[in-house]
């Protein structure tokens, strides 16, 4: 079983409308899962690079542990899904 948390990385921009429902969404899980969430605007250094890498067609970009997890709306069963598989581990 992984004792580290998961690591979360939400990569937006001013006036994301989807930005809101995916901090919400967040804030949920963490209360079953042990999360790290990093937020990251598109427009800093690390934000440009991680757009450049993924390519979003729209923001939120999230990665979980790194890997690109889903843009837009955030799946919540999904993430909940892989959050409980990695952790079960």
């Amino acid at each position: 079983m992984s004792t580290s948390p998961a690591r979360v990385t939400v990569v937006t921009a001013p006036g994301c409308p989807f930005y809101a429902g995916v901090v919400n969404t967040l804030d949920k899980l963490a209360e079953r899962h042990e999360l790290t969430v990093i937020e990251v605007l598109a427009q800093s250094p690390e934000g440009v690079v991680l757009v450049d890498e993924f390519r979003p067609a729209m923001m939120p970009l999230v990665l979980v542990d790194g890997a690109y997890f889903s843009e837009g709306v955030l799946p919540a069963e999904r993430l909940e899904q892989r959050l409980a598989a990695v952790h079960s581990a």
